[in-house]
């Protein structure tokens, strides 16, 4: 296996408010508490330590048990929750949608990141415990963004009706999914192992958040990982305080408005990923999910006859506190309350939501976390490697939208200089001088030779991207093989990690992947990764 790594911001698939964070511009310090180093996890421990209270363990730890009644958890997950109830013992923490068969692959990215951060903390702060979490986003609604995965170029997909939060959904017609997935493979051990694998969790399990745990579960319970589920009363009752002040004083739609506001100023370039709501919670009881909203002079749920004043809301919030589901403005805070958490590890669309909600936390005095940016990763096989070594392509240039990709490429190849950039600044220099002439003559001859200058300079333009064009029909062949290469790597133009499923990496490596990228994937480098398998 070899590793190279590429700054994320020389991908140009990262914005320039991702890319400015990493580079710790200090006009986004306001945004965020600790940037993400060892160093600096010290300040946080000590925070959260002082501001997490036991109680919450205990809850915490009864209800993981209760989560956990249905499934074997390894060895070192149950340590993990037991740890859980001990003040000495942290967590660092990582989300993602109930995904079919975990959908693309950064979902594997993400939670080994987590996992790999917390061995990194245990080795430099000995005396804590560190535990890594995977939060199963059970309680979203959307449906059509996890109903499917892509395999083989083709997207497999569950086709069924659904409504309310996806977690609650029983696994019916997964059937048919099965057996398509299956006709796509042939017998050998890693094409049995996916099937195998593929029927024990959505087969074998009642809801998908049952058989997303069961799939996580085996695929890092080695690990140690811990999955939770956001979608319990014992928990949601920890939240009671912050539901009401989020919706009885709009506390989060004003700071994080106000944040946003701010950070939308730093810069033009950076674009705000989410806007609160004047309520950022959803009424949530079976097959509905639906926002709460301010109806004259009390609260109503939308598409319902469901309505309250403020007293009989107050009520229900105390007394069914799980029927009210936090949307993406107020589950980090959730998260936040219930776990004791030192870092969140997202793609570059969640830090860039996170890095609005800090004035919020300070409001609801919870601890804000350290945000750090998801191992990103193009992994590519020894065949493809081998394509790439024989066109004598650099990684780094696969990055390219395709159009500059070959046109750089042809430039490198082709036996004729096809870059008239020397051209193009000798006519700069000769119109310099015929500028000067004109002056001295009849300034009004000055729009006579700017008209000259561009004509000329597109001329150059036209020829040149004429003789490239004649130069790839010639060399057609060679740029077929590029194109299909980098298709390959950056299905759809796009990174591979947000398109292609584990299980094509699988087929290749088996039960080698994971600790492959285990071993790869160092989570505070902050840099994208390139894997090349052996």
């Amino acid at each position: 296996m070899d590793i190279d790594c590429l700054p994320f911001k020389n991908t140009g698939y990262f914005s320039s408010l991702i890319c400015d964070y990493l580079d710790q511009k200090k006009e986004l310090k306001p945004f965020y508490n600790r940037f993400p180093t060892l160093e600096n996890f010290k300040g946080q421990i000590e925070e959260k330590a002082k501001n997490f209270p036991e109680a919450h363990r205990e809850i915490l730890y009864d209800s993981l048990q209760n989560q956990y009644s249905n499934i074997k958890a390894r060895k070192k997950t149950q340590e993990h929750i037991k740890q859980l109830k001990e003040p000495i013992t942290f967590t660092v923490v990582t989300g993602h949608q109930l995904n079919l068969f975990t959908g693309p692959l950064y979902f594997l990215y993400k939670i080994i990141s987590t996992i790999n951060l917390t061995e990194q903390l245990k080795k430099k702060y000995p005396k804590y415990n560190f535990v890594p979490i995977y939060w199963m986003a059970t309680e979203d609604h959307d449906f059509d963004e996890i109903n499917y995965f892509n395999f083989k170029g083709k997207k497999l997909q569950w086709n069924r009706e659904a409504t309310g939060a996806v977690g609650q959904l029983n696994t019916d017609g997964l059937e048919d999914v099965f057996e398509t997935f299956s006709n796509a493979m042939r017998s050998s051990k890693n094409e049995e192992d996916l099937k195998g694998l593929f029927k024990r969790a959505y087969l074998e399990h009642q809801t998908l958040t049952e058989a997303t745990r069961f799939l996580a579960n085996e695929l890092f319970g080695e690990s140690g990982l811990v999955i939770i589920d956001g979608d319990d009363a014992d928990l949601k009752r920890l939240q009671i305080p912050y539901v009401k002040q989020d919706i009885f004083e709009q506390t989060s739609f004003q700071k994080v408005s106000q944040s946003a506001e701010r950070l939308a100023s730093v810069s033009e370039n950076y674009t705000i990923q989410v806007n609160p709501r004047e309520i950022n919670y959803f009424y949530l009881i079976e097959g509905v999910r639906e926002r709460i909203i301010a109806k004259g002079n009390g609260f109503s749920v939308v598409d319902s006859q469901i309505s309250w004043s403020k007293s009989e809301l107050e009520k229900e919030i105390d007394d069914f506190p799980e029927r009210f589901s936090p949307n993406v403005i107020t589950r980090p805070l959730y998260q936040e309350v219930i776990l004791p958490n030192l870092c969140y590890i997202g793609g570059g669309g969640e830090i860039a939501y996170w890095l609005e909600l800090k004035s919020s936390f300070e409001a609801m005095q919870v601890p804000f976390p350290v945000l750090l940016l998801r191992n990103s990763v193009l992994t590519i096989t020894r065949k493809q490697a081998g394509k790439l070594e024989k066109m004598d392509i650099l990684v780094e240039d696969l990055f390219l939208k395709q159009h500059s990709f070959i046109n750089k490429k042809i430039r490198s190849i082709s036996n004729i200089d096809i870059n008239f950039s020397p051209q193009k600044l000798f006519l700069e220099e000769h119109f310099k001088s015929l500028y000067e002439v004109a002056e001295q003559t009849d300034a009004s001859f000055l729009g006579a030779v700017k008209a000259q200058e561009v004509k000329q300079k597109k001329g150059l333009v036209n020829l040149e991207k004429r003789l490239l064009k004649a130069q790839k029909r010639k060399l057609k062949d060679h740029v077929v093989r590029m194109t299909e290469i980098q298709s390959e790597l950056f299905p759809g133009q796009s990174l591979q990690e947000r398109n292609v499923n584990f299980s094509e990496l699988y087929l290749e490596l088996g039960e080698d992947l994971i600790p492959m990228l285990k071993k790869a994937l160092n989570p505070l480098e902050l840099k994208f990764t390139i894997i090349k398998t052996a």
